[in-house]
């Protein structure tokens, strides 16, 4: 049975057992002197309840120890087994604010680049200021852990004037109610990477221990950041690598395909292939359909079915772009790429039937298809230009007038041009083509090749330029020549014509009154038009030699004299009589004794059958002029004039 003595003893080492709560260990003393113990027992019991109280506070920090150090330890393998930089981040810090139990944890990291240190990553904050700051090196508590890589604690912030305040960190600190902070360094050997904190939103004063143990918690967090980091750099640098190989081998096989590629083409050039040989392996090459056009448009080639888009050639936008940047460009699922010279556009290929999405490789070989189909073009120009010479050459014998005293000779002048193409046996007319003097070399170049699609001639002669081509209508000849050569060289053009010449010998003559009618065209300030001797009316007539002024007649008044003869009228009278007596009605209907209503009748009658501009200035002066070789011709004697030529008499009976 144990003593009343040794009865406290016991319970007290029956508490330390179990572990029981501070408060309890004052119980054995109390009972000690409830029941009438000597001041000596007392004195012992309360010896052995001090000795049991420093048995308990031993023990706890003991406890407390084992359980930081397992803590740290289950850390260092937790961070040891991230691989994911925020991972490892959000990791520390709540790890941080478990160990020391505080109301919020957070990291900066310093900025090397800035040289400040910024809020990468929070836990327990509700602050967005807060979130967001940015501490200069020195600037309050963290500032002043990243600047001396020494830990830094604070019982209260607000108050606590050892740390250099500033607006932002105080507002934010503010705003996140924080007042006791400690922050200790993350430290890569000597080097500090950034500060780990632990923060109450009340006052607290923050023991050693718990230094301690922050700052052992930041030593196996900076290991764990670097080591995250290095990872992601070797990631990085991997990926990159990957890249870099992929880029390699991508372009090896770009150059290998590029340097195929030039080989067929340059094979296909020396064997004399033209543009359309180039077309057809381009199209196999990039599996699309090709179209190959000139600088006019003019289709040259067409390989492969016809894409939408393609049957009316490449925009302008993206023939402009594709020029100006000298890379093919893609619109609408059409890939467009202008043949250049330098800056000299040749013409343009189409690719139709691959998409928007066309790989480098496959772009760069059709780019390279647009340099072979330069060569190929100005090669082909060259030759045009030696075939425009030895045209130009022929032409220039033809227009020769002949040598005083000698026959010209046509014959072979005439197998010259058969073999050219030309057939001088057909009704030829003559051109002479004006534009400013500066681009006469364009001009005529263009002027060729009008020539060749034309079956005709063309070339300088006496410092002009003259196209010759088969028609029996000079005055249409003209006025598209003129139209289409000012198109082209973006200037007017001005061309007289005149013919048709019957046959070679007759081209010198021609030459001259195609010659008057451009003077006459520039005279009259027509420049950039277009037309024949017959065009310009009476000047024609007496501009032409030998002109034909039964043809004149019969083109101004022919209309009214058929319809005269057709239908027994006097039109014809009428207009003599009108433009006779000053075109007065009056006089016009007393001359003619008739109701001035007839007259009115007749001549509005005229007006249906030879237009609204019979009697304006100009067509009255040809009319009346028509009406005077008519009045002149009849006159003439006569065997047997044919019927509505300038000879015939005109009806007069009603």
């Amino acid at each position: 049975m144990t003593s009343p003595r040794e009865s406290p003893l016991l319970e007290l080492l029956e508490l330390l057992r179990r572990g029981a709560p501070v408060e309890q260990f004052t119980r054995p003393a109390a009972n000690a002197r409830t029941s009438g113990a000597g001041p000596a027992e007392q004195a012992l019991v309360e010896e052995a309840t001090r000795v049991a109280l420093d048995i308990r506070r031993t023990l706890e920090q003991h406890r407390r120890r084992e359980a930081e150090l397992t803590a740290l330890f289950d850390t260092a393998g937790d961070l040891a087994a991230l691989r994911d930089l925020d991972a490892v981040l959000r990791a520390i810090v709540h790890r941080a604010r478990m160990l020391l139990g505080t109301d919020v944890a957070y990291l900066t990291l310093n900025d090397p680049v800035i040289g400040d240190t910024f809020m990468r990553v929070t836990d327990g904050s509700v602050s967005a200021a807060f979130q967001q700051l940015r501490l200069g090196m020195g600037e309050g508590l963290g500032g002043l852990v990243a600047q001396t890589a020494r830990p830094y604690a604070s019982a209260d912030y607000r108050t606590d004037d050892r740390f250099r305040h500033t607006d932002a960190i105080d507002n934010g600190v503010r705003e996140e109610g924080l007042r006791g902070i400690l922050g200790v360094p993350l430290r890569v050997g000597t080097r500090v990477i950034g500060v780990l904190y632990a923060a109450d939103r009340a006052v607290r004063d923050f023991a050693p221990d718990a230094v301690a143990l922050l700052s052992s918690l930041a030593d196996h967090a900076a290991v764990a950041i670097d080591s995250a980091r290095l990872l992601e750099e070797t990631r990085t640098a991997l990926v990159e690598l990957g890249v870099a190989t992929e880029t390699a081998r991508a372009q090896s096989e770009a150059m290998r395909l590029a340097a195929e590629t030039h080989d067929r083409l340059t094979r296909l050039v020396l064997r004399g292939g033209d543009v359309a040989d180039v077309a057809r392996e381009v199209a196999v090459l990039l599996g699309g359909g090709l179209v190959v056009r000139d600088a006019d448009g003019a289709e040259l080639a067409r390989v492969g079915t016809d894409p939408a888009g393609m049957s009316a050639g490449p925009p302008a936008h993206a023939l402009a772009a594709s020029r100006s940047g000298g890379r093919a460009v893609a619109v609408d699922g059409v890939w467009v790429c202008a043949v250049l010279a330098g800056p000299e556009l040749l013409g343009s290929i189409t690719l139709g039937g691959r998409g928007d999405d066309l790989p480098d490789t496959e772009r760069r070989l059709f780019e390279r298809a647009g340099l072979v189909t330069a060569l190929l073009l100005l090669l082909r120009r060259s030759i045009a230009h030696a075939e425009d010479r030895v045209r130009g050459e022929l032409l220039g014998d033809l227009l020769a007038p002949a040598a005083p005293g000698r026959v010209r000779d046509t014959g072979s002048r005439t197998i010259r041009a058969r073999k050219l193409g030309v057939d001088l046996a057909r009704p030829h007319a003559l051109v002479v083509l004006h534009c400013d003097a500066a681009l006469r070399s364009r001009l005529a170049a263009e002027a060729g090749r009008h020539a060749r699609a034309r079956s005709g001639l063309a070339g300088l002669h006496e410092g002009r330029v003259v196209l010759l081509a088969p028609t029996d209508s000079p005055g249409p000849l003209a006025r598209s020549l003129a139209a289409e050569l000012g198109q082209a060289l973006g200037t007017p053009v001005t061309a007289g014509s005149a013919g048709p010449a019957a046959g070679p010998e007759g081209l010198p003559g021609v030459y001259a009154e195609a010659l008057r009618c451009l003077e006459a065209l520039h005279a009259l300030g027509h420049t950039g038009d277009g037309a024949g001797l017959a065009d310009l009316g009476f000047l024609g007539v007496l501009l032409g030699d030998g002109a034909d002024v039964g043809a004149y007649v019969d083109r101004v008044l022919g209309p009214v004299i058929a319809y005269d003869t057709q239908r027994g009228t006097e039109l014809v009278r009428t207009l003599e009589a009108y433009f006779a007596h000053g075109s007065s009605l009056a006089r016009t209907k007393d001359a003619l004794h008739v109701h001035v209503n007839t007259v009115v009748q007749r001549l509005d009658r005229v007006r249906q059958v030879l237009g609204e501009e019979w009697n304006t200035p100009a067509g009255a002066l040809e009319v009346q002029l028509a009406l005077r070789i008519l009045r002149v011709a009849a006159a003439r004697p006569r065997t047997a004039p044919a019927p509505h030529s300038p000879a015939s008499p005109h009806p007069t009976s009603r």
